[in-house]
Parts: structure tokens; C-alpha cells; sequence
């Protein structure tokens, strides 16, 4: 008999009975992999053959769901607090980012209170004690295993009974009873299932450490990533020492928390104070540059944002940005055209946030626009001072967090200029803590601006009223 095939898309999972193009459920092109179909058994089961009973949400316990640390505290701040026992966690990067390093490093202070099985499909037990060596993790509570075969590794397990189990890949697990190569859709699908089934039942925490593709998303079905309870990213510049660790799915937790790593020779080093990291060999009264502040969590991060405007040597000019979303900046440069009175529309612009770090909050859009606009005047910011609000687009005004999180984040400023409510008067916060509003001084460090820095601000706000709020122009 011959076996029956469907395909389906590996972004959705949604299966059509034949082959197209373009995906009819999600509209991805080029998605859509055939895949044997798993002959269906004859006979009908009573649906009635196992008796099961709901419970009240309200007699139900969470002992049972305990956190513990990994002993990586920026690795428990994107988890929520730790991991949770029995939860199946989903760790993608890039190749040579430093997934394997991270869930190597974990099992020394894993291994003091609980059993390890690292199981790997693309290293040998040698290679694994060598790695290990390098990062200094000595545990007797530690079990490597290298074998790619599913049944094999639900055998060890069943032999071992860890508390733990990391799988390094996903992409490299098979299960013989699937007709399909390793790595496949039906093959990832078919192991993560499985690997689920163990966390949920016998209540083991379970890592799996996934490839990603070119576009950056989990290799696989994006069912892939609704199976799991936590989607984490590891992210990074090649040609940088930082990494940064992100949460895209907690089920246990916030998932706009980070955790920032270096990289070193002996392996990763917590980054405690991510903005200083990120504002490290600044250059000083540099056009074009500018310092914002983020909340990623409960954490406020600062982090330097450049841009530049040059002329256009083609008919049309290029728009790049990196860490901050293209529609954003593309909508900046229409405001500052249309109301700032800056002519971009023939002249090439990028924005760069540095350190890898990704700009989503709407009140850098503040930073944003205010470098762009002096960049193409050419102009600098005296080192020391801090941009902080949003634009207004209509009569909604995005501002930015208080002084306090400036003083949490980092040192080093002593001016922090954010906007007030619409016909109320900008606001000038001491970064020490002194109370807002409060006027220059003579000898303080940003005085000596000039009557033309009053000029030019007032300039810039009669060119845009109601769109586009600057609170200082140097």
C-alpha cells in the first residue's frame, strides 16, 4: 500500500493535501515541506474507555511548582526567578553565540542539589569533558550522554531518573518510528512532543537547545515554539564579546526581561550593569549620538543611540536601521520633514543602537528623532547629559520613566531633560536626584548654552507643534 503523504508549513503547521507556493494560512511562501503521514490503525476506540475527572481551580495546590536557581542570575531573570520544576524550556541562537556554554556552565550549580543528564547529538563524551574543563564545571552529580536516537535517550533517562535534562540539539534527536530524516518537520515535532510528555509526567525540567534559521526564528514548525512553555533567544554580534539573552515566550513569568552575558575565554561572565556595558568608550561631544533610557523589565538599561544623515549619491536614498523597528524610523523622518523643516527626503539616514540592544519602548523615539534632527544640522550633545520622553504624535504624549531609574541604571550624568505635559514647560532633573524644573545654574555644567540655544529650540517648536516634542536642542 502506498503511504500517504501531506504537507503542511513550517511556520503555521497547517496542513494542505497538496504542494503550493504560498502558505493559505499565515501567507508565508516557500514554507510548505511534504512529509509521510503516519498510517492510521483500523478499528474505533471507545471514547469512553478511561474515566477522567476536572478539578477546582481552587483546591488545587502550587507546591509542587517549585522554582529553583540555576545558578546564572541573569539566566533567572529572564525565567522569571528561576526555572520551574517540570517545564520544558526552548533555547535558540545562532551558531557559536553560546547556547552550549550557557546550559554547560548551569549544571555546576545544578549538580549541588540535583541530578544532571546533558545528552548532545553533536559533540562525544570527550569533546563534552574537554568543554567542560574549559569552563571549569566539576560535578559528580553530572551525566553526559552523546547519542541521537530518541528511544535510546528516553532508555537513559528511565535507567538515571535526573532531575534535569538537557538536550543539545533538538534538530539532531530521530525517532525510529517517523519516516523522515533527522531534522525534519515530522522528526522535531514528533521528539519535542515526547520531550513534553516526559517534563509533564515525571516532572523533570527539561532544556532543549534549537537552531535557528536565516531569518533568526526557531528551525522547525512554529508549532514548535506554542509546545514549549519558555522561548528563549541567545543574541549577539559575532564580532563582539556581549550577548543578550531574551525571553519571546514565559508561561511562568514577564517576558520583556534580559539578561546581558561577555563572553570570555573561560567562558560566559554575567554582565550585572548592562549599561555600562552599552555606554563603554563613548565618544565625547560626538555628533550624532545620544543616550536614552529603556526599561527592559524592572531594569532600566541606557543605551547610546547614533544616527546620521549624509547626502543621497543615488536617486534614492538608503534608510538602514539597526535595533530600532523601520516603520518607527521611517515615521521619524516623515515628521521631521513634514514639521521640522529638515529636508531627508534626498539625503541617505541610519540608526544604529549600540551593543545589540533592540529599542522598543515608544519613548526613544524622542532620542531618535533629536539625533537624526542634529545630525543633519551637524551639531553635538555635551557628554553628561541624558535624552528621555517620546514624540507626540496628535495630542498623546510617550514619556519615559522617572530620574530614579536614571540614577538605578548608571552614573555619570548630571542632567537628565525630559518632556512635560503640552503647554507646560520642560523639565530639567538633576541626575543626583535634585527635584525636577529646576533652572541652570551658572556654574553648573550645562550652563553657558546662549541666548541662540533658546533660539534654535523655539525655532524647532514652532516648526512642529503638535507632532514632534523636543525637550532641549544643543
Amino acid at each position: 500500500m502506498k503511504a500517504k503523504t501531506v504537507f503542511f508549513c513550517t511556520e503555521c503547521g497547517n496542513e494542505t493535501p497538496k504542494w503550493s507556493g504560498r502558505c493559505p494560512a499565515c501567507g508565508a511562501w516557500n514554507t510548505i515541506v511534504e512529509q509521510t503521514d503516519k498510517p492510521v490503525k483500523s478499528g474505533r476506540k471507545s471514547v469512553f474507555s478511561t474515566t477522567v475527572k476536572a478539578e477546582r481551580i481552587t483546591e488545587l495546590g502550587t507546591s509542587d511548582e517549585i522554582r529553583f536557581l540555576t545558578g546564572m542570575g541573569e539566566l533567572d531573570r529572564v525565567l522569571g526567578g528561576g526555572a520551574v520544576k517540570g517545564s520544558l524550556v526552548l533555547v535558540g541562537g545562532a551558531p557559536g553565540i553560546g547556547k552550549s556554554t550557557l546550559m554547560l556552565q548551569i549544571c555546576k550549580k545544578l549538580g549541588e542539589f540535583s541530578k544532571v543528564l546533558y545528552v548532545s547529538g553533536e559533540e562525544s563524551t570527550r569533546q563534552l569533558k574537554l568543554r567542560a574543563q574549559r569552563l571549569r564545571v566539576e560535578s559528580e552529580n553530572l551525566y553526559v550522554l552523546s547519542e541521537t536516537c530518541l528511544g535510546n535517550v528516553m532508555e537513559c533517562v528511565r535507567e538515571e531518573k535526573p532531575d534535569v535534562l538537557i538536550v543539545d540539539s533538538i534538530q539532531t534527536l530521530y525517532n525510529e518510528e517517523v519516516d523522515s530524516p533527522a531534522g525534519g518537520v515530522g522528526q522535531v515535532k514528533d521528539c519535542t512532543m515526547a520531550l513534553m510528555q516526559l517534563a509533564k509526567g515525571q516532572g523533570i525540567t527539561v532544556f532543549v537547545i534549537g537552531h535557528v534559521n536565516k531569518e533568526g526564528s526557531i528551525a522547525g514548525p512554529k508549532v514548535l515554539e506554542h509546545m514549549v512553555d519558555c522561548v528563549l533567544y541567545f543574541e549577539g554580534d559575532q564580532h563582539m564579546t556581549y550577548r543578550i539573552l531574551r525571553a519571546a515566550k514565559n508561561r511562568f513569568g514577564a517576558t520583556n526581561e534580559i539578561g546581558v552575558f561577555e563572553m570570555m575565554d573561560w567562558g560566559l561572565k554575567e554582565v550585572e550593569n548592562p549599561s555600562e556595558m552599552l555606554l563603554s568608550g563613548r565618544p565625547k561631544d560626538a555628533p550624532g549620538t545620544c543616550v536614552t533610557c529603556a526599561m527592559e523589565g524592572a531594569r532600566p538599561v541606557l543605551a547610546e543611540v547614533q544616527a546620521l544623515i549624509a547626502p543621497a549619491s543615488a536617486a534614492n536614498p538608503r534608510r538602514m536601521s539597526n535595533g530600532f523597528d523601520y516603520n518607527r524610523f521611517a515615521m521619524l523622518l516623515a515628521v521631521l520633514e513634514k514639521r521640522g523643516n529638515l529636508k531627508v527626503s534626498q539625503c541617505d539616514a541610519y540608526l544604529n543602537i549600540i551593543g545589540g540592544l533592540t529599542l522598543e519602548e515608544p519613548a526613544a523615539d524622542l532620542s531618535a528623532g533629536h539625533r537624526l534632527q542634529l545630525s543633519g544640522q551637524a551639531r553635538s550633545q555635551p557628554y553628561g547629559r541624558h535624552r528621555r520622553g517620546g514624540a507626540v504624535w496628535g495630542n498623546t504624549v510617550y514619556q519615559s520613566h522617572g530620574a530614579a531609574s536614571i540614577r538605578g541604571a548608571a552614573t555619570g550624568f548630571h542632567a537628565v531633560h525630559r518632556p512635560g505635559a503640552p503647554g507646560q514647560r520642560d523639565e530639567r532633573t538633576a541626575a543626583s536626584g535634585a527635584s525636577a524644573g529646576t533652572e541652570r545654574g551658572a556654574g553648573s555644567p550645562a550652563a553657558g548654552a546662549g541666548k541662540a540655544d533658546e533660539v534654535m529650540r523655539e525655532k524647532v517648536r514652532g516648526h512642529m507643534p503638535s507632532y514632534f516634542f523636543v525637550t532641549d536642542v544643543i
